[in-house]
């Protein structure tokens, strides 16, 4: 069974920094894409960015400039890094994950922007 497994979220003031990891564990023959999504409270699951297998990274324009999406393929795990955030980056962030053609989801991380 695959799980998907996020850390670094957190509490943060505006401009500053985080960075999200998520590691794919279980079996597991090929990951694909992997990326990360976001949803504010009463708001739909929005893209933030994804990177394909071989490196190709993709963003979404309100995190272009800010933002970097990267992956160690060796240890099946994909980061975000996260600079000058502002309060509307605020929401939970899920891994997402296309293993052996299944799509895979993270449960999570809290990233909250706030003075």
């Amino acid at each position: 069974q695959v799980q998907l497994v996020e850390s670094g979220g957190g509490l943060v003031q505006p401009g500053g920094s985080l960075r999200l990891s998520c590691a794919a564990s279980g079996s597991i023959f090929r990951v694909n894409a992997m990326g990360w999504y976001r949803q504010a409270p009463g708001k739909q699951r929005d893209l933030v960015a994804t990177i394909t297998s071989g490196g190709n990274p993709n963003y979404a324009d309100s995190v272009k400039g800010r933002f970097t999406i990267s992956r160690d393929n060796a240890k099946n795990t994909v980061y975000l890094q996260m600079n000058s955030l502002k309060p509307e980056d605020t929401a939970v962030y899920y891994c997402n994950a296309n293993i052996d053609y299944r799509n895979y989801w993270g449960e999570g991380t809290l990233v909250t922007v706030s003075s």
